[in-house]
């Protein structure tokens, strides 16, 4: 379904509320610090055990623990910290049967002296903020294929599933399985470090981190499939560690873009549903609803990104979803207009599937549809849900309920998630 106020780049919900009533309902607690934590805890997991695999499987151990032990003996009162505790302990276990491997009994060691500076009294309360960057620049190294490297990066830290991972790169689940597989083991083989580049590399390296926060935050704010229209945990990660990365390189334009991007759709998570829980457009949204804070934030960086003068692909985003923050009745044209810039920077099947509905509603639904016609007949397309949504709102401005109608029920079928669904089948049924 296509969302014109700016595409499907990323926006969702601040960072999730505190875990539920712990007391009452253990396992939910469990499941709650499960969603919450992963992706900090695998993250330091991988830093201390330098093995993707191992540390994924001794999180699921230590998740495992925590839904049978919870139930019994309560919740404990650092639920992080626990899950973080049992897992290392799980590695270790893991670790100790397979002690014949040289390479394996370092990292037991390593481990185990851990595991024992954690009990000293001036032992930190957490481990280093950043475990998580460090993980994204180590996904991202040259080293590793432009696709493996988004793919790795939002299974393993995202939290996505590989069918998830899957849809967002249009290909097979099987292919994108054995993708990751492919990305590990050469991160692996090749001995990759696990730390953020030196200055002086560090910006080569920034298209490839931008892309992951880019597509993470975009799951978040359109979830794939699910009963959700948002997936607050993924936002909210998008959006914290960009602002790191906003820390880390001040003076990276792009990375204040994306930053502003994620901010603006963001401030308006609120009046995407209504008070039953369906789909709000942006032209229906109540605008009070909205968080002036955000927008106000992302404004003042947007402005510092431009001033700059290096546009990107991201500071045009972020320029497209102001234009419809400001105004009820945006500037059409405009818009049409930075989309044809976004698309002569990084032409993709998005863009100009979102060019199409802004010179539609700039000029005519006509001028739009002939845009969308060559995306129409590309083969690689003829599953993309948003193509057939955005397909089926030009053909019900042109006039064509028929065609409308058909646009919408192949939209509607390739839909994974129910609340977009349902929002397609109310528009289907407005037709005359």
């Amino acid at each position: 379904m296509t969302d014109t106020g700016g595409g499907r780049p990323g926006g969702g919900p601040a960072a999730p509320g505190p875990y539920p009533d712990t007391e009452s309902d253990p396992a939910t607690a469990a499941e709650a610090v499960f969603r919450r934590e992963r992706g900090s805890v695998l993250a330091t997991l991988i830093r201390h055990l330098g093995d993707f695999q191992l540390a994924e499987d001794a999180l699921q151990d230590a998740f495992a623990s925590a839904i049978a032990a919870w139930p019994r003996r309560g919740v404990p009162a650092n639920p992080a910290a626990w899950i973080m505790t049992t897992a290392r302990r799980k590695a270790i276990d893991r670790l100790r049967r397979e002690q014949a491997v040289a390479d394996r009994t370092g990292r037991l060691a390593e481990l185990a002296r851990l595991d024992a500076q954690e009990h000293r009294p001036d032992a930190p309360d957490s481990s280093v903020t950043d475990d998580r960057l460090r993980l994204i620049f180590t996904c991202c190294h040259p080293a590793l294929a432009p696709d493996a490297r988004v793919a790795l990066t939002l299974k393993t830290l995202g939290g996505l599933t590989t069918a998830e991972v899957a849809r967002a790169f249009l290909v097979g689940e099987p292919t994108m399985y054995q993708r990751i597989t492919r990305a590990k083991r050469k991160i692996a083989e090749a001995r990759i470090p696990y730390r953020v580049p030196s200055d002086d590399i560090l910006p080569n390296r920034l298209a490839g981190v931008l892309a992951v926060l880019y597509l993470i935050f975009n799951e978040g704010y359109a979830a794939a499939g699910g009963d959700s229209l948002v997936r607050a945990d993924l936002c909210a990660e998008a959006v914290r560690l960009t602002r790191l990365l906003a820390d880390l390189m001040p003076d990276e334009a792009e990375v204040r873009g994306l930053l502003a991007l994620m901010l603006l759709h963001d401030a308006r998570r609120p009046a995407r549903l209504d008070e039953r829980g369906r789909y709000v457009p942006l032209d229906r949204q109540d605008r009070t609803r909205w968080d002036t804070a955000r927008i106000a934030e992302a404004l003042r960086l947007l402005e510092g990104a431009l001033a700059r003068r290096t546009p990107g692909p991201y500071q045009l985003q972020a320029a497209i979803a102001a234009l419809h923050v400001e105004s009820p009745s945006p500037d059409w044209a405009r818009i049409a207009e930075l989309y044809a810039a976004l698309a002569r920077l990084a032409p993709s099947p998005v863009v100009e599937i979102n060019r199409a509905v802004a010179v539609a509603r700039a000029e005519d639904p006509a001028a739009g549809l002939a845009l969308l016609a060559p995306l129409l007949t590309d083969d690689r397309l003829a599953r993309y849900q948003p193509l057939h949504a955005a397909h089926a709102e030009l053909l019900r401005l042109a006039g064509d309920a028929p065609g409308a109608r058909a646009a919408y029920a192949t939209a509607v079928e390739l839909t994974g998630n129910a609340v977009e669904r349902a929002e397609l089948r109310r528009r289907m049924a407005e037709l005359p």
